[in-house]
Protein backbone atom coordinates (compact mmCIF):
# COMPACT_ATOMS: atom_id res chain seq x y z
CA UNK A 1 0.00 0.00 0.00
CA UNK A 2 1.05 3.67 -0.86
CA UNK A 3 -0.09 5.29 2.46
CA UNK A 4 -0.33 4.25 5.99
CA UNK A 5 -3.91 2.58 5.88
CA UNK A 6 -3.85 -0.20 8.87
CA UNK A 7 -5.16 -3.40 7.00
CA UNK A 8 -5.02 -6.99 8.61
CA UNK A 9 -4.12 -9.86 6.34
CA UNK A 10 -6.75 -11.77 7.47
CA UNK A 11 -9.35 -9.76 6.33
CA UNK A 12 -10.36 -10.71 2.78
CA UNK A 13 -10.89 -14.17 4.20
CA UNK A 14 -13.14 -12.70 6.76
CA UNK A 15 -15.23 -10.73 4.65
CA UNK A 16 -16.13 -13.78 2.78
CA UNK A 17 -16.86 -16.00 5.16
CA UNK A 18 -18.72 -12.92 6.68
CA UNK A 19 -20.94 -12.88 3.13
CA UNK A 20 -21.12 -16.44 2.75
CA UNK A 21 -22.77 -16.70 6.17
CA UNK A 22 -20.11 -18.38 7.64
CA UNK A 23 -19.15 -15.98 9.98
CA UNK A 24 -21.32 -14.40 13.06
CA UNK A 25 -20.32 -10.79 14.04
CA UNK A 26 -19.22 -10.35 17.33
CA UNK A 27 -21.06 -7.67 19.37
CA UNK A 28 -18.72 -4.41 19.60
CA UNK A 29 -17.19 -3.13 23.29
CA UNK A 30 -18.08 0.02 23.85
CA UNK A 31 -14.96 2.54 23.95
CA UNK A 32 -13.52 5.83 24.33
CA UNK A 33 -10.54 7.52 23.07
CA UNK A 34 -9.47 11.19 23.42
CA UNK A 35 -7.18 13.32 21.16
CA UNK A 36 -5.89 15.51 23.77
CA UNK A 37 -4.66 19.01 22.12
CA UNK A 38 -2.09 21.67 22.93
CA UNK A 39 -1.16 25.03 21.31
CA UNK A 40 2.21 25.31 20.11
CA UNK A 41 4.11 27.79 18.03
CA UNK A 42 3.07 26.02 14.12
CA UNK A 43 -0.79 25.68 15.46
CA UNK A 44 -2.83 22.99 17.80
CA UNK A 45 -0.46 19.35 18.31
CA UNK A 46 -2.29 16.34 19.31
CA UNK A 47 -0.71 13.46 21.63
CA UNK A 48 -0.85 10.11 19.46
CA UNK A 49 0.89 6.84 21.15
CA UNK A 50 2.26 4.26 18.71
CA UNK A 51 0.77 0.41 19.76
CA UNK A 52 3.45 -1.69 20.06
CA UNK A 53 4.32 -4.14 17.56
CA UNK A 54 2.69 -7.01 19.37
CA UNK A 55 -0.35 -5.87 20.63
CA UNK A 56 -3.28 -8.01 18.67
CA UNK A 57 -5.53 -5.69 17.41
CA UNK A 58 -3.59 -2.55 15.39
CA UNK A 59 -0.06 -3.45 16.16
CA UNK A 60 2.77 -0.35 15.27
CA UNK A 61 -0.35 1.68 14.24
CA UNK A 62 -0.36 5.15 15.91
CA UNK A 63 -3.47 6.28 17.70
CA UNK A 64 -4.61 8.24 21.09
CA UNK A 65 -5.51 7.21 24.57
CA UNK A 66 -8.41 5.28 25.15
CA UNK A 67 -9.50 1.78 25.69
CA UNK A 68 -12.82 -0.08 26.29
CA UNK A 69 -15.30 0.69 28.86
CA UNK A 70 -15.01 -0.71 32.48
CA UNK A 71 -18.39 -2.28 33.66
CA UNK A 72 -17.98 0.07 36.93
CA UNK A 73 -17.56 3.27 35.12
CA UNK A 74 -21.48 3.08 35.23
CA UNK A 75 -21.05 3.44 39.25
CA UNK A 76 -22.62 7.00 40.77
CA UNK A 77 -19.34 9.52 40.15
CA UNK A 78 -18.97 13.08 40.94
CA UNK A 79 -19.75 14.98 38.22
CA UNK A 80 -19.45 18.60 36.31
CA UNK A 81 -20.36 19.72 33.16
CA UNK A 82 -23.53 19.10 31.08
CA UNK A 83 -26.18 16.71 32.77
CA UNK A 84 -26.27 13.10 31.87
CA UNK A 85 -29.19 13.40 29.25
CA UNK A 86 -27.87 15.73 27.54
CA UNK A 87 -24.30 13.46 27.16
CA UNK A 88 -26.86 10.57 26.21
CA UNK A 89 -28.06 12.91 23.55
CA UNK A 90 -24.86 14.09 22.04
CA UNK A 91 -23.53 10.44 22.09
CA UNK A 92 -26.65 8.50 20.23
CA UNK A 93 -27.48 6.59 23.32
CA UNK A 94 -30.63 6.25 25.32
CA UNK A 95 -29.38 5.70 28.50
CA UNK A 96 -27.71 7.74 30.87
CA UNK A 97 -26.04 5.89 32.46
CA UNK A 98 -24.34 4.56 29.55
CA UNK A 99 -23.54 7.64 28.91
CA UNK A 100 -21.78 8.52 32.07
CA UNK A 101 -19.70 4.89 31.24
CA UNK A 102 -18.18 6.29 27.67
CA UNK A 103 -17.11 9.61 29.30
CA UNK A 104 -15.71 8.31 32.20
CA UNK A 105 -13.96 5.78 30.36
CA UNK A 106 -12.64 8.98 27.76
CA UNK A 107 -11.43 10.45 31.02
CA UNK A 108 -9.98 7.31 32.73
CA UNK A 109 -8.41 5.90 30.10
CA UNK A 110 -6.70 9.60 29.35
CA UNK A 111 -4.67 9.35 32.89
CA UNK A 112 -4.55 5.89 32.98
CA UNK A 113 -2.34 5.83 29.35
CA UNK A 114 -0.83 9.69 29.43
CA UNK A 115 -0.86 10.61 33.09
CA UNK A 116 -3.76 13.28 32.10
CA UNK A 117 -6.57 13.89 35.02
CA UNK A 118 -10.13 15.49 33.60
CA UNK A 119 -11.07 16.32 36.95
CA UNK A 120 -10.98 18.98 39.81
CA UNK A 121 -11.53 19.48 43.81
CA UNK A 122 -14.82 21.86 41.77
CA UNK A 123 -17.11 22.67 38.73
CA UNK A 124 -14.57 25.32 37.49
CA UNK A 125 -10.94 24.34 38.95
CA UNK A 126 -8.71 21.08 37.51
CA UNK A 127 -5.77 19.42 39.14
CA UNK A 128 -2.51 20.60 38.55
CA UNK A 129 0.87 18.45 38.69
CA UNK A 130 -0.45 14.36 38.32
CA UNK A 131 3.12 13.11 38.49
CA UNK A 132 3.85 12.44 42.12
CA UNK A 133 4.09 8.87 43.58
CA UNK A 134 1.09 8.80 45.43
CA UNK A 135 -0.76 9.93 41.84
CA UNK A 136 0.99 6.65 40.14
CA UNK A 137 0.30 4.51 42.77
CA UNK A 138 -3.45 5.34 42.21
CA UNK A 139 -2.81 5.41 38.11
CA UNK A 140 -1.48 1.92 38.49
CA UNK A 141 -4.42 0.51 40.55
CA UNK A 142 -6.93 1.50 38.02
CA UNK A 143 -4.94 0.13 35.18
CA UNK A 144 -5.21 -3.09 36.82
CA UNK A 145 -8.71 -2.69 37.58
CA UNK A 146 -7.94 -2.42 41.84
CA UNK A 147 -9.63 0.52 41.90
CA UNK A 148 -12.94 2.04 40.21
CA UNK A 149 -12.56 5.41 38.51
CA UNK A 150 -15.81 6.78 40.64
CA UNK A 151 -13.83 5.58 44.03
CA UNK A 152 -10.33 7.05 43.13
CA UNK A 153 -12.55 10.46 42.25
CA UNK A 154 -14.32 9.97 45.33
CA UNK A 155 -11.29 9.52 47.90
CA UNK A 156 -9.64 12.23 46.39
CA UNK A 157 -13.12 14.69 46.81
CA UNK A 158 -12.42 15.79 43.04
CA UNK A 159 -15.31 16.06 40.34
CA UNK A 160 -15.03 14.69 36.49
CA UNK A 161 -15.26 17.47 34.47
CA UNK A 162 -17.30 16.37 31.22
CA UNK A 163 -17.43 20.13 30.33
CA UNK A 164 -13.78 19.32 29.53
CA UNK A 165 -14.77 16.76 26.90
CA UNK A 166 -15.95 17.82 23.43
CA UNK A 167 -17.26 14.46 21.60
CA UNK A 168 -16.13 14.64 18.10
CA UNK A 169 -16.41 11.26 16.22
CA UNK A 170 -18.30 7.76 16.63
CA UNK A 171 -16.75 4.51 14.75
CA UNK A 172 -17.99 0.96 14.68
CA UNK A 173 -14.98 -1.84 14.22
CA UNK A 174 -16.33 -3.69 10.95
CA UNK A 175 -18.40 -6.72 10.90
CA UNK A 176 -15.86 -8.91 9.75
CA UNK A 177 -13.02 -8.18 11.84
CA UNK A 178 -12.65 -10.56 15.30
CA UNK A 179 -12.40 -7.48 17.70
CA UNK A 180 -14.76 -4.79 17.69
CA UNK A 181 -15.41 -2.09 19.63
CA UNK A 182 -18.06 1.19 19.46
CA UNK A 183 -15.30 4.04 20.25
CA UNK A 184 -16.38 7.56 20.68
CA UNK A 185 -13.67 9.84 19.67
CA UNK A 186 -13.82 13.10 22.15
CA UNK A 187 -11.57 16.58 21.87
CA UNK A 188 -9.64 18.11 24.78
CA UNK A 189 -7.06 20.59 25.76
CA UNK A 190 -4.39 19.45 28.16
CA UNK A 191 -4.90 21.17 31.32
CA UNK A 192 -2.68 23.76 32.62
CA UNK A 193 -0.14 22.50 35.24
CA UNK A 194 -0.13 18.59 33.85
CA UNK A 195 2.15 17.13 30.71
CA UNK A 196 1.77 13.93 29.38
CA UNK A 197 3.62 11.01 30.63
CA UNK A 198 4.67 7.95 28.47
CA UNK A 199 3.36 5.22 30.54
CA UNK A 200 1.11 3.47 28.64
CA UNK A 201 1.57 -0.38 28.77
CA UNK A 202 0.41 -0.57 25.30
CA UNK A 203 2.74 1.93 23.68
CA UNK A 204 6.40 1.92 22.66
CA UNK A 205 6.21 5.50 21.87
CA UNK A 206 4.81 8.81 22.28
CA UNK A 207 4.90 12.06 20.44
CA UNK A 208 2.89 15.63 20.11
CA UNK A 209 2.37 16.51 16.41
CA UNK A 210 0.12 18.81 14.72
CA UNK A 211 -2.55 16.96 12.91
CA UNK A 212 -1.28 17.92 9.32
CA UNK A 213 2.17 16.70 9.98
CA UNK A 214 0.40 13.41 11.16
CA UNK A 215 -1.64 13.07 7.81
CA UNK A 216 1.25 13.84 5.89
CA UNK A 217 3.82 10.96 7.54
CA UNK A 218 0.31 8.80 6.72
CA UNK A 219 0.16 10.13 3.25
CA UNK A 220 3.78 9.02 2.86
CA UNK A 221 3.60 5.76 4.62
CA UNK A 222 5.35 6.23 7.22
CA UNK A 223 2.80 6.27 9.74
CA UNK A 224 -0.02 3.33 10.76
CA UNK A 225 -2.66 4.58 11.15
CA UNK A 226 -6.63 2.87 11.37
CA UNK A 227 -8.82 4.55 8.84
CA UNK A 228 -10.80 6.67 12.14
CA UNK A 229 -7.31 7.73 13.09
CA UNK A 230 -6.55 9.56 10.17
CA UNK A 231 -10.09 10.85 9.65
CA UNK A 232 -9.93 12.39 12.94
CA UNK A 233 -6.58 13.81 12.09
CA UNK A 234 -7.46 15.19 9.39
CA UNK A 235 -11.17 16.80 10.59
CA UNK A 236 -8.98 18.74 13.08
CA UNK A 237 -6.61 20.51 10.58
CA UNK A 238 -8.44 23.63 10.10
CA UNK A 239 -8.27 24.40 14.03
CA UNK A 240 -6.03 27.22 14.56
CA UNK A 241 -5.99 26.57 18.37
CA UNK A 242 -6.76 23.90 20.68
CA UNK A 243 -9.93 25.95 22.20
CA UNK A 244 -11.53 26.57 19.00
CA UNK A 245 -11.38 22.56 18.08
CA UNK A 246 -12.98 22.20 21.56
CA UNK A 247 -15.19 24.68 20.04
CA UNK A 248 -15.67 23.20 16.90
CA UNK A 249 -16.79 19.80 19.07
CA UNK A 250 -20.78 20.36 18.97
CA UNK A 251 -20.73 21.05 15.33
CA UNK A 252 -19.63 17.52 14.57
CA UNK A 253 -21.96 14.81 13.04
CA UNK A 254 -21.83 11.58 15.79
CA UNK A 255 -23.61 9.41 13.12
CA UNK A 256 -21.55 5.75 13.77
CA UNK A 257 -19.34 5.14 10.82
CA UNK A 258 -19.44 1.34 10.09
CA UNK A 259 -17.05 -0.19 7.03
CA UNK A 260 -19.38 -2.31 4.42
CA UNK A 261 -17.89 -5.29 2.49
CA UNK A 262 -19.24 -7.33 -0.50
CA UNK A 263 -17.73 -9.50 -2.82
CA UNK A 264 -17.87 -8.42 -6.28
CA UNK A 265 -16.89 -9.93 -9.47
CA UNK A 266 -14.71 -12.21 -7.42
CA UNK A 267 -13.30 -8.94 -5.57
CA UNK A 268 -13.55 -8.29 -2.14
CA UNK A 269 -14.73 -4.37 -2.11
CA UNK A 270 -14.01 -2.57 1.26
CA UNK A 271 -15.40 1.08 1.58
CA UNK A 272 -16.28 3.38 4.96
CA UNK A 273 -19.57 5.61 3.93
CA UNK A 274 -18.92 9.08 3.75
CA UNK A 275 -14.85 8.15 3.77
CA UNK A 276 -14.24 7.23 0.15
CA UNK A 277 -9.99 7.93 0.27
CA UNK A 278 -10.66 4.34 2.56
CA UNK A 279 -12.31 2.24 0.09
CA UNK A 280 -9.82 -1.08 -1.20
CA UNK A 281 -10.63 -3.57 -3.82
CA UNK A 282 -8.39 -7.07 -3.22
CA UNK A 283 -8.48 -9.32 -5.93
CA UNK A 284 -9.46 -13.25 -5.78
CA UNK A 285 -6.76 -14.70 -3.55
CA UNK A 286 -5.94 -11.55 -1.54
Amino acid sequence: MSNGQWYPPEWPDRIRALASGELVPVTPRRASTVLLLRDAAGGPEVHMLRRRTSMAFAGGAYAYPGGGVDPRDEQPVRWAGPPLEEWAARLGLDDPAQAQAVVCAAVRETFEEAGVLLAGETGEGVVGDTTGEDWERDRRALVARELSFADFLDRRGLALRSDLLGAWARWITPEFEARRYDTWFFVAVLPEGQRTRDVSGEADRTVWIRPADAAAGYDRGELTMMPPTIATLRSLQPADTAADALAEAGKQDMTPVLARARVEDGQVVLSWPGHEEFTRRIGGEA
